[in-house]
């Protein structure tokens, strides 16, 4: 006799951003270029380039959906990198800034636990939208290609509207406004310059633009320093070749780009996934989009939840400061995203 199959169907494919709930899955593509195309997408970009773009068909106004969230414990989450080799890339990168090789570098460690099988996203969304509000909150669940992603960004990656593109870098963080250094308007600046370099590449000559310069923002448990860059796509230019020209973000990569690349590539030993890549929506049709850096970004792949979390370290950069920063960032979402959200 053959007992009839009782397992849980798998979770239909969604995307929220913005009041807007995304559900009937068309097709799913790895190319940018279907987002100058037609339709409503997901998108999802990995850090170290892999790209998820998931079209949908039905797109309305609609509240958050609702689901159960059983997180793991706070005492299961365990780190890519301890305090010591954290310090020790500290002290690396300070060295690679005294021989000229860059100027800051983000370092970053992921956080991970497991958790039950079924678990679904989106009650961790919930659990965010109530624990920690963002402007760039979201989800996207996309089980036939494991893609399980909770977002909740404050730092605008890249918004587009027709040829008109603004990117929102953050630099600098800390409790308190008092709390923010010269060291961390310095290095806001510095990444505002690489942003502006990037968006350089496919703008059209003369337009890039910085409306807003190291503007101070309060967020649950901590504050940011902001910048607005702003440029106008040259024509015949899409989202492929703006993708091309900007990512990874510069604020979660380093200065120069490619020598903080090579020195993140040496010094953390697991690839980064969603987080510090971008996680956002593009509507074709409307030549709209907004992609989010995908920093306090949780994801969900093969029964471990992962969450990252780094600081940029310049050549003022305290190792010990700079690690209670990583905390300070990590905190509160992880104390929400564990059982109970209560950090038990």
């Amino acid at each position: 006799m053959r007992w009839p199959d009782r397992s849980p169907a798998p979770p239909e494919p969604l995307a929220w951003f913005g009041g807007r709930l995304a559900t009937g899955l068309l097709d799913v593509t790895a190319d940018p270029a279907a987002l100058d195309g037609e339709g409503w997408w997901a998108v999802v970009a990995d850090f170290e380039g892999a790209l998820t773009c998931a079209r949908f068909a039905d797109v309305r106004a609609s509240p958050l959906p609702t689901a159960p969230w059983h997180g793991p414990g706070r005492a299961a989450w365990t780190s890519t990198m301890p305090y010591a080799e954290y310090v020790a890339a500290v002290e690396r990168v300070r060295q690679e800034i005294a021989a000229g090789e860059v100027y800051q570098v983000n370092v970053c460690r992921v956080l991970s636990a497991a958790v039950a099988p079924g678990t679904d996203v989106v009650g961790l969304a919930g659990v965010l939208a109530r624990g920690n509000p963002a402007p760039f909150a979201g989800v996207v669940r996309i089980p036939s290609s494991d893609l399980r992603v909770v977002t909740a960004s404050p730092e605008l990656f890249l918004r587009r509207a027709g040829d008109v593109v603004t990117s929102g870098p953050i630099k600098g963080t800390a409790r308190t406004a008092a709390g923010l250094l010269p060291k961390d308007q310095a290095e806001n600046v510095m990444i505002v310059d690489l942003v502006r370099n990037d968006l350089g590449k496919v703008a059209e000559v003369g337009s890039v633009e910085v409306p807003a310069l190291c503007v101070v923002e309060e967020h649950p448990g901590l504050v940011h320093l902001v910048s607005t860059v702003q440029a106008r796509l040259r024509p015949g230019l899409g989202w492929a070749d703006l993708l091309a020209a900007t990512f990874p973000p510069g604020s979660v990569t380093g200065a120069p780009k490619s020598s903080a690349l090579r020195l993140i590539g040496e010094l953390e030993p697991t690839a980064r996934g969603p987080y510090c890549g971008a996680v956002g929506w593009v509507d074709a049709d409307r030549r709209l989009g907004c992609l989010a850096v995908g920093i306090r970004t949780f994801w969900l792949r093969s029964g471990t939840l992962c969450f990252g979390t780094g600081a940029g370290i310049t050549w003022r950069s305290e190792p010990q400061q700079e690690w209670d920063e990583t905390e300070l960032k990590a905190a509160r979402l992880v104390s929400l995203a564990s059982t109970g959200g209560d950090g038990a």
